[in-house]
């Protein structure tokens, strides 16, 4: 992926995902991905465990129907509870997502499930991996995580009333975890979409999704923690600007919406932190979801051209700090320091080299704060930006026009 940001490790348990490639491209957000049971190494200070938030299983799904939130509460429930009122307005456009997992194409004599071969036996029916999703055009586009679909060769829609439907996948951004599913048909109901950016720490919030993959339209309660949180991923990617949640989310809720009491959709539910890879403290209520705004604009993007088009610098680094410019021996305290430069790339063509430290682009500083990803995601392919860097203690200008991110 591009644009990556390399650091000390920690380890990442993850739902449904499958491991992609690091070339360096611009992140909306990570995007964090392996199977159920595997590992992944998150970047930073804090070494966490992770997990993505998907249900993977050898096994059909469920076909029992569920009704979507506390359809049958009374009026007076209704007022004294604006989570009920909540869950009645946005659960209806909430559905199961059954991800088939390709067959295995090693010759091993199995499927190929996201973390490894699944042995097949006579027992066995097809692997199978489930998440949740959102409905968000009466067009019948489903909104999810780029996990949830990973690694599928079928897709299968199961509403809350327990109406099921294929789908088919329009397009997936890994930058960001999400992508887009379709299904024909008339829609029982279609999601609205709210302003993340004037979400505030306090707010409540409710989060909707097929816990576990079987218990189908759960809705559970909490708070907005925090806002424009950071995850990492060893695969380079960086999840920004996080919505962090004490609403319990469990594995099966990956795609499911963050909703305000207004029936909003304010984030699409994606990750959890489970504890310290380091002192093995588990943690409780540390929930992640990326803002509605990104997956909106994501959403559209996939829909109209099934894909994201973001900026491409064609480097791998390291966020530096004083403690790795210490180690490193590197005059600059802060930036972002180029551990690889990709032959032909942007970054190959303007001249820069290992071991440069990009201090500034357009005059905006790199920090620990404001990293690289985050600088240049503001810019578009073809855009001539004039970076800062630090070589060998001395500073110099290098102006370099962005390429288009490979797709993932």
């Amino acid at each position: 992926m591009e644009e990556s940001s390399k650091g000390p490790k920690g380890k990442w348990i993850l739902g449904s995902v499958a491991l992609f490639a690091l070339v360096i491209g611009l992140i909306g957000g990570v995007l964090l991905t392996s199977a159920a049971g595997a590992t992944i190494s998150s970047v930073g200070a804090a070494l966490r465990s992770v997990s993505l938030i998907s249900q993977s299983q050898s096994r059909q799904a469920a076909t029992s129907p569920v009704s979507a939130g506390a359809s049958r509460a009374s009026s007076q429930t209704e007022t004294m509870y604006p989570t009920v009122q909540a869950a009645q307005t946005a659960g209806p456009a909430v559905v199961t997502v059954v991800n088939s997992i390709a067959p295995s194409q090693s010759g091993q004599g199995g499927f190929r499930h996201p973390g490894g071969v699944i042995p097949q036996t006579p027992q066995q029916q097809q692997p199978t991996a489930e998440g949740s999703g959102i409905i968000i055009d009466s067009d019948g586009h489903i909104l999810t995580n780029a996990h949830v679909v990973d690694g599928g060769s079928n897709y299968q829609i199961i509403f809350a009333n327990g109406t099921k439907a294929d789908a088919k996948l329009i397009g997936k951004d890994t930058y960001s975890d999400l992508a887009v599913l379709k299904v024909d048909g008339t829609m029982p109901a279609v999601a609205t979409f709210g302003d993340s950016s004037k979400l505030q720490p306090g707010e409540p919030v409710i989060a909707i999704g097929s816990a576990l993959g079987d218990f189908r339209n759960t809705v559970t309660s909490g708070v907005v923690s925090a806002l424009g949180r950071k995850l990492d991923g060893q695969s380079g990617t960086q999840l920004t600007n996080l919505i962090q949640t004490d609403a319990p989310i469990n594995h099966g809720n990956s795609g499911g919406p963050l909703v305000n009491m207004r029936g909003e959709v304010v984030g699409i539910n994606t990750a959890v932190v489970r504890g310290s890879s380091i002192t093995g403290d588990a943690a409780e209520g540390l929930g992640f979801a990326v803002p509605s705004n990104t997956a909106s604009s994501t959403a559209q993007e996939l829909i109209s051209k099934g894909t994201v088009t973001r900026p491409y610098l064609g480097v791998s680094y390291q966020q530096l700090n004083p403690q790795l410019a210490s180690f490193y021996n590197i005059s600059a305290q802060e930036g972002a320091l180029i551990m690889e430069v990709i032959p032909g790339g942007p970054a190959d063509k303007a001249g820069l080299q290992k071991n440069d430290v990009i201090l500034d682009v357009n005059g905006q500083k790199v920090t620990e704060d404001v990293t690289l990803s985050e600088v240049l995601l503001k810019y578009k392919p073809n855009d001539k930006v004039g970076l800062t860097i630090d070589r060998e203690g001395k500073q110099n200008s290098v102006d370099v026009t962005l390429g288009e991110r490979p797709s993932n």
